[in-house]
């Protein structure tokens, strides 16, 4: 039974699950979604909640307990000044976890967890596809003006 047991070690040693947890966490910030096993995804959660709660208040304190906890002083920034802003209003639940396939090597189940404000960067993607258009286009173009310049030389 798991009764009065306050956490999932993830079967590592403290030092290694602290620094699982803090890279994690500030990967988390940093990117606003990250793909992990199910296991890690709901510590992880945990974590990030707490201190998203924190950042909500912006006082020096607060800034100081979740620098202590995250590798970037730069995401410390990103999370009280963008993250936190947005989530103001919640009450809690600022994190989702989305349940994908099993990983092949093992069958670990496998989640994404993502900022619940979280936007799919769908504008990107299609920037992506009118550059590679564009240089297909060029390059074609390139390809041409050579084959002129063969034609007028030969």
């Amino acid at each position: 039974m798991k009764h009065r047991r306050g956490f999932n070690p993830l079967g590592r040693m403290a030092a290694h699950r602290k620094a699982l947890h803090r890279s994690m966490v500030t990967s988390l910030f940093r990117h606003e979604r990250i793909k992990t096993t199910k296991a890690k995804a709901l510590e992880i959660r945990r974590t990030a909640e707490k201190m998203i709660t924190r950042a909500k208040v912006d006082s020096v304190h607060n800034r100081r307990i979740v620098s202590a906890r995250l590798f970037d002083e730069g995401i410390v920034a990103k999370l009280f000044t963008t993250i936190a802003p947005r989530m103001k209003e919640r009450g809690g639940g600022y994190t989702r976890i989305l349940k994908l396939s099993e990983r092949l090597g093992d069958a670990a189940p496998m989640v994404i967890l993502e900022l619940v404000d979280y936007k799919l960067d769908t504008e990107g993607s299609e920037k992506k596809a009118k550059k590679k258009e564009a240089k297909a286009k060029d390059k074609e173009k390139a390809r041409a003006d050579k084959e002129e310049k063969e034609e007028k030389a030969g």
